[in-house]
């Protein structure tokens, strides 16, 4: 995984190679409307370019105004295009941990491992960063959630280590009381026979990182269409993904490299790069692509919630087929690396 900040450390260096350009930071988008209709001493028509107003007063006019913002996106209100989806009624624990060991990664044929355990009430992830350290991502429902957010440091790192080695059982316990994860954490694991050095673990961690612990509501999100006139959505404000396959920046960036095609087909035709015409090229590229990705992980979901038990022996079968067949995991990786087509 890259860090969030050394992603935003590249953008901003490679922004600095390139044409000049203008960041307004420390402020806000106050309205976006349409643009001023002609005027007799100005017959130049900008009315149908959207007119961004910002906190500090100021007023951008774009032939082309790309919404990055988000879930509630502003610009995917402006230009009148509905979303559509349902809540999933969990939420996303997710925190900066830290392995206990050096050699803190297992690794197999020279590559790191990251770790996936999937839950009755959703997936917990462990995704390998620099120096000892991992991204915890961990579906729950929304009292664990809080319960997690509420536990001192060890005993939230026992909660987390808890879930990679102990029965649901023993964890439904460990969610119900108040305090004490740490020594029921090693109790347990004792009783239980948990063996550390099985290369099906992750390595037990020690830490988390201060003010890292966050949660947020997971959502399923569609936009019926990611362009409108002289409007593109990319990102969450087109789509909005479960993270049980860690697709959503995946998701992003292609958008991103999908609408910087169309915007450089568009100017080498002599076109307006905020034409709508010109613009389906990247939404019909990518909302299928991405509604397919949405689909996956909507199932995936559903089916790794189920608990009768022959759901769970075939989908265990599945897996393990899956597993065993080269060119199918190959795909499958592709597509969870953002390389597929």
């Amino acid at each position: 995984m890259t860090e969030n900040s050394n992603l935003q450390k590249a953008l901003l260096q490679r922004l600095e190679e390139l044409a000049p350009f203008s960041i307004y930071d420390t402020t806000k988008v106050a309205s976006i409307e349409d643009g001023p209709s002609p005027f007799p001493e100005d017959p130049l028509d900008l009315s149908s370019y959207p007119s961004v107003t910002l906190s500090s007063g100021k007023k951008i006019l774009a032939r082309l105004l790309v919404g990055a913002d988000g879930l509630n996106s502003p610009v995917r209100t402006y230009a009148g295009i509905p979303s559509r989806g349902w809540d999933y009624e969990r939420h996303g624990v997710v925190a900066t941990v830290k392995y206990s060991e050096c050699d803190r990664y297992h690794e197999y044929n020279g590559a790191v491992t990251a770790y996936q355990r999937f839950l009755p009430s959703g997936p917990i992830a462990l995704l390998a960063m620099p120096g000892g350290y991992a991204t915890l991502v961990w579906t729950t429902t929304s009292c664990k959630a809080a319960k997690l957010k509420s536990l001192a440091q060890q005993d939230f790192v026992a909660m987390v280590n808890a879930a990679f080695r102990l029965g649901n059982v023993d964890l439904d316990y460990m969610h119900g009381i108040d305090t004490g994860q740490a020594e029921e954490l090693s109790w347990r694991s004792n009783v239980t026979g948990v063996k550390e050095d099985d290369a099906l673990l992750p390595r037990l961690l020690e830490s988390v990182q201060q003010g890292s612990v966050a949660s947020f509501p997971l959502r399923y999100r569609q936009a019926d269409s990611y362009v409108s006139s002289r409007v593109a959505l990319i990102g969450d404000a087109a789509h909005i993904v479960h993270p049980l396959a860690g697709q959503g920046l995946n998701m992003g960036l292609a958008d991103v490299q999908s609408l910087v095609n169309t915007i450089e087909y568009t100017v080498k035709h002599g076109g307006d790069i905020g034409d709508e015409m010109y613009l389906e090229r990247y939404n019909s590229e990518m909302w299928l692509k991405n509604n397919r990705m949405l689909g996956v992980t909507d199932k995936l979901h559903k089916l790794y919630g189920a608990n009768w038990g022959p759901v769970v022996g075939i989908r265990s079968l599945g897996l393990k087929i899956v597993d065993q067949i080269a060119p199918v995991k190959g795909w499958l990786m592709k597509q969870a690396g953002g390389l597929g087509t």
